[in-house]
């Protein structure tokens, strides 16, 4: 079931609107009603077997606006429409492109219950008002923006407790529907948000910022078979831009973990940054390392089936039928953009980089391995590389074991291991940055 909902919500690319309350009550009545809504909810919709927690937030204007979040999804505060008031009765839309996800229910004090729609299923879901002393001990983040044509897109800033001039890090995610604290749907361990809070008591800034599909950036994606690689590589550099003009900073550091190193890659080529560093970055084309994770993880039907896909996407084709097994990673509407991404080869555009490399390679990435940052290293011997004992693909202390090595990516309770803020600290010190 959670399969299904992740399949809506996450490989769906969706826009969001408002549509004004359609309420026709006289205004005295109406701001009564606007004001017992408004507010913060928090709750669950009864998903057989694995309840699936959300939160709701309504403004106090009339008409009404709303956001829901559903962290399970890696959806943050996506935009509600249809929001109509009715006596008690409420009801509200998330505005996904094809489907139609209702919520109808009743307001009762301070609690909401009623029924969840998606797709022709219904089930329960309840909501309790979230109280102000709850509101206050909830952790708040300062947000930066940049504007896009497709929506605004945010970023975590995260200041260093002392000092008004800063060096600043940018941090750019992974592939997926990856969010500025490193997660995706059903995969949770902070491994991004802790390196920037590391990193701020080291007296570095830093920015991170969801990918367009995941947390505060959901709704600025376009339609899946729209999307291209480059538009995450202008992303990077107009949250760039935004940080050189932002008096606040001195040097900036373009951070690139997974994809996001050759995002990154990309980006600091034409921006005016002061170093690079490349975390868990391919030296490959995606279409060689999609190779050799698939061939690990895949029984040798699907693997076949998957090299047949590759090969036509090498030849610019594209296929229509994959199996179900396979859609996650080859549905055609994601095919366009696997395309665009195979463009890029990591160590062509590593040589062309004039400003300071670090390569960090975790010993125990059992997705992108260490020979990747050797790769990289080779196309441009004058970077520096650093090879983290027993560190993984989400920067956590791991072992080899598969099996063991995959459970730290859902433990955010585990540190980043060791050693890498060291050497990222001790690198940009090397390079001016004080």
């Amino acid at each position: 079931m959670l399969k299904w909902l992740m399949s809506v919500l996450v490989l769906v690319f969706f826009a969001a609107g408002c549509s004004e309350d359609s309420n026709t009550k006289q205004e005295g009545e109406k701001e009564m009603k606007v004001a017992n809504l408004s507010g913060d909810w928090q709750g669950t919709i009864q998903v057989p077997n694995q309840p699936l927690e959300i939160q709701v937030s309504f403004s106090k204007e009339s008409p009404v606006k709303g956001e829901i979040t559903i962290p399970a999804q890696n959806v943050e505060g996506f935009s509600l429409a249809d929001i109509k008031l009715q006596q008690e009765e409420v009801s509200f839309q998330m505005p996904v492109a094809g489907q139609s996800i209702v919520f109808s229910g009743k307001v009762k004090g301070d609690t909401i219950d009623g029924t969840f729609t998606q797709a022709g299923q219904s089930f329960p879901f309840d909501l309790k008002k979230t109280s102000e002393n709850q509101k206050a001990n909830e952790e708040s983040e300062e947000f930066m923006t940049i504007k896009t044509k497709t929506g605004t897109l945010y970023g975590s800033l995260v200041l260093p407790e002392e000092g008004e001039n800063y060096p600043v890090a940018l941090i750019i995610p992974g592939s997926g529907p990856t969010d500025r604290n490193g997660n995706s749907p059903g995969v949770k361990n902070n491994s991004l948000r802790l390196l920037a809070e590391q990193l701020a008591d080291q007296g570095i800034a830093s920015v991170r910022y969801d990918k367009r599909g995941a947390g505060k950036n959901a709704q600025a994606a376009s339609a899946m078979e729209e999307t291209r690689f480059d538009q995450f590589v202008e992303d990077a550099a107009m949250w760039m831009d935004k940080l050189k003009q932002d008096q606040r900073f001195k040097n900036i550091a373009v951070i690139g973990h997974s994809q996001g190193s050759l995002v990154g890659m990309l980006g600091a080529k034409e921006a005016e940054v002061d170093a690079f560093i490349s975390i868990a970055g391919a030296g490959r084309p995606i279409d060689q390392v999609l190779e050799e994770q698939l061939k690990q993880s895949l029984p040798d039907e699907q693997y076949k089936e998957s090299l047949s896909i590759l090969d036509a996407l090498r030849r610019g084709e594209t296929v229509t039928e994959v199996s179900d097994s396979l859609q996650s990673v080859f549905h055609p509407s994601v095919q366009p953009f696997l395309k665009s991404w195979m463009d890029y080869n990591p160590a062509e555009v590593m040589k062309s980089l004039t400003v300071p490399v670090l390569l960090v390679s975790g010993e125990h990435d059992i997705q992108v391995p260490v020979k990747d940052a050797e790769l990289l290293k080779d196309a441009n011997p004058e970077a520096e590389l650093i090879v983290v004992d027993n560190m993984n693909h989400v920067l956590k202390k791991a072992p080899e074991d598969r099996e063991e090595n995959l459970r730290t990516y859902t433990d955010p309770s585990l540190p980043i291991a060791e050693g890498l803020v060291e050497s990222i600290i001790e690198f940009l010190k090397d390079n001016g940055f004080k």
